[in-house]
């Protein structure tokens, strides 16, 4: 795809953040199986994975570079990912019968929305206002692509800082696609 496909960095993380977030609805109205919630749930985790590692590797050295208070910005960002990720960690090894599932998933979308409206509301549009179209168009096509490669499953003991982070995950990334093929678990 060419990056007019993608868009901007803020058109395709609002996007992923707009599906995520009806995830989290249809998690929300409740009325599923213990099946059906815990294929949704790993799917909300993916898709979270996914955005979180691409952010990690190109929104935040973004803001780092271009925003005055970058550093502090990306600091608290990826610490907030940190603890997104031990609580996936927790959820993909608990079975949706056990009453943790649901309280700790609820946590999770609570910590999300809490993530993405600071995104949305502070980052985003100070980033659009200090970086041209072409450098916006850029970084969306950069975030679409490491969101192919990237893992699926949460790594908190990853790295979460270039180059670390873009060097191992595309190889971690391969490794839970393989496992979510044996497992049967969907993307």
């Amino acid at each position: 795809m060419t990056t007019q496909q993608h868009g901007d960095l803020v058109d395709v993380l609002v996007a992923d953040h707009r599906q995520v977030d009806q995830a989290f609805t249809d998690y929300e109205r409740g009325g599923m199986s213990d099946r059906q919630r815990r294929d949704l749930v790993d799917h909300i985790i993916t898709e979270l994975v996914r955005h979180s590692l691409a952010e990690e590797q190109y929104l935040y050295p973004a803001a780092r570079e271009i925003l005055p208070d970058g550093d502090e910005i990306a600091d608290h960002e990826i610490a907030e990912h940190a603890e997104a990720e031990r609580l996936m960690k927790e959820l993909e090894g608990l079975d949706p019968a056990d009453p943790a599932f649901d309280r700790l998933t609820r946590e999770l979308i609570d910590d999300i929305r809490h993530h993405v409206a600071d995104e949305e509301n502070d980052l985003f549009p100070r980033l659009r206002q200090l970086c041209d179209a072409d450098q916006l168009r850029d970084l969306g096509a950069k975030i679409a692509m490491a969101k192919e490669s990237a893992p699926t499953r949460p790594h908190p003991a990853g790295p979460d800082r270039p180059p670390a982070n873009m060097l191992l995950d595309p190889g971690i990334g391969l490794i839970d696609r393989m496992r979510d093929a044996l497992s049967g678990r969907s993307r």
